[in-house]
Formats: structure tokens, sequence, C-alpha cells
């Protein structure tokens, strides 16, 4: 059987969207015949302040990416952490430098889905969601949500937990909030569930 390679794509500063997207990448990887790889979006900050914001060590073992790269793939989960509600500027600016592969509609019809982080409830957990999925209709890509398969954990009451139909994901609080384990298992979870569809998808013939 042909393998549907998949990239999850992110971006993090602090390190919480990069522990959801190590998160996704095993979800997607225990779907059989799926090669799911992590790839970070280029750093658009100086050094200056990086240090000043007190960023996380970006990591050695995943490799940056650039845009034209995206048409190796089957299928893309993007994640980015929110500002001021929308999608980080690294992420915009990655978006941006896709031009190419807009003009030739050359991600038209892959499947894309989002996980994101979030500060609080008020931050964007759903705004910054559904302002990514303009990139994606521009590109013809087909917007992958989470919906509600998630389950029971979507109805959580009893604790704090990220995430939206639109996509999992987590809040950073000031910065010190790690991913709670509810909110790993729905990552977890959101890889595979995508991963599932891209299968699927990528066995149709095309039109």
């Amino acid at each position: 059987m042909a393998i549907t390679k998949i990239y999850i794509v992110y971006y993090s500063l602090h390190g919480h969207v990069e522990t959801m997207a190590r998160e996704v990448l095993r979800g997607a990887n225990s779907v059989p015949d799926v090669e799911a790889t992590l790839w970070q979006i280029p750093e658009t900050l100086p050094e200056k302040i990086l240090q000043k914001v007190q960023a996380a060590p970006r990591p050695d073992d995943v490799p940056e990416i650039q845009g034209e790269q995206l048409g190796e793939a089957d299928g893309f989960m993007f994640g980015f952490p929110s500002r001021f509600g929308v999608m980080a500027s690294q992420v915009m600016t990655f978006f941006d430098n896709t031009n190419d592969l807009w003009t030739k509609q050359a991600l038209a019809g892959k499947p894309a889905g989002i996980f994101w982080s979030t500060g609080f409830h008020g931050g964007g957990q759903e705004l910054t969601a559904l302002t990514a999925v303009t990139k994606l209709a521009h590109h013809g890509m087909i917007f992958v949500p989470l919906g509600y398969t998630f389950g029971k954990g979507m109805y959580e009451m009893g604790e704090v937990k990220g995430g939206s139909p639109y996509g999992s994901g987590t809040y950073a609080a000031d910065g010190s909030r790690e991913p709670t384990e509810l909110e790993i298992q729905q990552a977890n979870y959101h890889g595979k569930y995508f991963a599932g569809i891209a299968k699927k998808l990528k066995k149709r013939s095309p039109v």
C-alpha cells in the first residue's frame, strides 16, 4: 500500500506548541501506512528579542521547513501560538512565502488540520483557528476539523482544557502552564484522526 506522507508543521516560542506537535506526531504515526514528520517554521525574531522573552531553545531534531517543501506531502497539520487572537506572525510570514504554490494551486485538494496554544479563554482558542482557515482556503486545501469526535473529552467541565471543534489546543497562561494530560490525549487523538482522513483521501482516484 502507498504511504501517506503527513507534514506536521509548527512554530513554538515557549515550547507549548512543540509539546502538542510531538503528540500529534505520535497519534498520526500510529495509523498504518502513514508516515508523519515534524517540521519547524523558521524564526523571524532577532536573538536579542528571543532572549528578552525567554524563548525556549529550538530543538535540534526537528528541521526547518521552507514553503516550497509543502508540495512533497499528502497532508498537513499546522500548529501555532496565538498573538492578539490570530496566528503568530512567524506563521503568517511562512504562508506569505508560499505564493508560488498558491499561483499553481499545488496544494489544492490536500487535507490540512490545525492545533494551537493561547494564553487564556479569550485569547483566541476559536478565533485563531477560524482565521487560520483563510490560509487553507486560498490554497484550496481541504480543512479537516476535529469536530466533537474526541467524545466526552470535548465536554470536560471539571478542568481547564484547550481546543475546540476546529482542532486541539492548549492554554499557556503566563507561559508557566504546560499542556495537561487531557490536552495531550486530545492532541494524540487529533493526529490519529487526521491521519485516518488523509489516508482515505489519498486512496481516492483523481477527479
